[in-house]
């Protein structure tokens, strides 16, 4: 039994982080709603079980990489306050993993999209 408390007790501190997310954070809200549109356009377009998998897990990644950029620059703001070397390090790079998701999302996109238009042959 408590290793079931422990489990709804994770999915909470999880659905706590997606709020927290929600609430503080423009970038994923940004994300989350261009994912949505996509997966609208996809379910327009007749997307096949492939191409749906393909998309949901790139629109994931993107948002993964955005709630953990959120936590690492959570972290580093509470260790180190001042500004150091070290901890822009970590926050650059960090929201450099989440642009370089979204770069090979727009690269996906693409990939899976065009084709369904007659102007690309």
């Amino acid at each position: 039994m408590s290793s079931v408390h422990s489990v709804s007790k994770s999915f909470g501190y999880a659905l706590s982080g997606i709020r927290t997310a929600f609430k503080k954070e423009p970038n994923f809200i940004i994300h989350l709603v261009i994912g949505i549109l996509t997966m609208f356009a996809a379910a327009f377009l007749k997307f096949s079980y492939g191409e749906w998998l393909i998309l949901l897990l790139i629109i994931s990644f993107v948002l993964a990489l955005e709630l953990v950029n959120t936590a690492i620059e959570a972290v580093v703001d509470l260790v180190s306050p001042e500004i150091k070397d070290e901890a822009k390090i970590a926050k650059d790079t960090a929201a450099a993993a989440v642009f370089l998701s979204a770069i090979t999302a727009i690269i996906v996109g693409l990939v899976l999209f065009l084709p369904r238009f007659t102007f690309v042959r």
